[in-house]
């Protein structure tokens, strides 16, 4: 009797999210070499709305002279992958070193 191999195929959302652009470009392309390498598929990197986080104060300590004001923003930048992949892909994406700025979630889906 001869057995069958089923590939176990998951499909897999991995959601990046950063303020540093760079280091979150960086990680994606890290994630699409790895699923050319293993001939997957993938869809994506899709973006998504920036968050901008905006802070503004007065320039002056009491309150009094004129009114001038600093304004701050900080800008979370964010990212959706879709990978249909086999368990060997996961492990490597899993592995890749990914720097303290970038969050990623790994919502794996059937």
């Amino acid at each position: 009797m001869l057995r069958k191999r089923f590939k176990i195929i998951q499909k897999a959302r991995v959601r990046l999210m950063s303020a540093n652009l760079s280091d979150l470009q960086k990680v994606s392309d890290e994630i699409a070499q790895v699923v050319e390498k293993t001939q997957d598929k993938m869809y994506g990197p899709i973006r998504l709305p920036t968050k901008r986080l905006r802070l503004t104060t007065r320039k002056s300590p009491c309150g009094e002279g004129t009114n001038t004001w600093e304004h701050y923003e900080m800008r979370i930048h964010k990212r959706i992958i879709d990978v249909l992949a086999q368990d060997r892909s996961m492990l490597l994406i899993m592995k890749i070193k990914i720097p303290e700025s970038v969050i990623v979630e790994i919502e794996l889906m059937e």
